[in-house]
């Protein structure tokens, strides 16, 4: 009698396995047979593009590589949608996605030019040819013969100022470099940086001593955008501590470069109200914020 009952455990446990078994092939097939429909039913008959004003529906479609009749199923939409942003600088933001049976929809982001970096004056790409000899060991000891100092070359790869840009670079509110500038424009001039080796697509790249002026400058562009008030800046001069904004063409405006931009730009739009009721609308002068006693001194003039 044990002996019928462990036989009879043993059948139901095979059952067991080749039911399992039976069902991850069935699982399996379908999948099979949901890819080959996928391959031959689901092909492009129509692409879509919308969000676009400075490249035309051609230009995206062409950088894509989707054509007709190709399989709706059969490309990556990220590699895509990167493959856009790097070919065409303007377009920020993508999404891509299938509209069955046999559209493909893109949508764009197309960033505006908000700021336009300066190239260095002589004077600044003489104190930046010496920084770049220090960080690569080179002063000093060229002329001697010495070899032992620490000769690497910093964290941007760039050891002389042939890599920095001689013209001027639109970049976007992220600090995407957008084209050459032509012209003045009405992007906010920014002065203190130095444009390495600049590649339309690319984020700006500065040398490594004027990293902070970067990030800084990025934040204060983004609460700029966000407050809804870039246009309201002509052009930002960034120090090593500090920086000193043109606004509405009346004030100059003194910042600390690790400063909560966002709450500054307040301070700024609140005191300047409060200067014009006291002096009438067309008030002009300098307001201070790096005060370490005083929220703002205001300067006429």
């Amino acid at each position: 009698m044990a002996r019928r009952s462990s036989r009879s455990r043993k059948r139901r446990r095979n059952r067991g396995r080749f039911g399992l078994l039976f069902k991850v092939l069935c699982l399996l097939a379908l999948v099979v047979a949901l890819t080959a429909g996928a391959t031959v039913f689901f092909r492009v008959e129509q692409v879509v593009v919308t969000g676009n004003s400075r490249y035309t529906q051609e230009e995206i479609v062409e950088v894509t590589g989707i054509q007709q009749g190709d399989n709706l199923y059969g490309w990556n939409k990220f590699a895509i949608a990167q493959r856009l942003r790097e070919t065409l600088p303007y377009i920020g933001e993508v999404s891509i996605r299938r509209a069955l049976p046999s559209t493909v929809i893109i949508t764009v982001v197309e960033w505006d030019a908000v700021a336009r970096v300066e190239p260095p004056t002589a004077q600044e790409l003489l104190e930046l040819q010496g920084e770049l000899d220090e960080e690569t060991g080179e002063s000093g000891d060229a002329s001697s013969g010495d070899t032992s100092g620490d000769t690497s070359a910093p964290e941007s790869g760039v050891t002389d100022v042939t890599a920095v840009a001689q013209q001027p670079w639109l970049i976007s509110v992220k600090g995407k470099l957008l084209e050459q500038a032509a012209g003045s424009g009405s992007a906010i001039s920014v002065t203190g940086l130095a444009a390495l080796v600049p590649q339309a697509g690319t984020p700006l790249a500065v040398p490594q001593s004027q990293q902070a002026r970067l990030d800084a400058l990025l934040s204060l562009l983004g609460a700029m955008d966000e407050a809804g008030m870039t246009e309201d800046f002509s052009s930002i001069a960034l120090g090593s501590t500090q920086m000193e904004l043109r606004y509405l063409e009346r004030y100059t405006v003194k910042l600390e470069l690790g400063a909560d931009f966002s709450y500054e730009l307040q301070v700024i739009s609140t005191v300047r109200e409060d200067i014009e009721q006291k002096h009438g609308p067309e008030a002009s002068g300098t307001m201070d914020l790096t005060q370490e006693d005083y929220q703002v001194v205001y300067s006429p003039g």
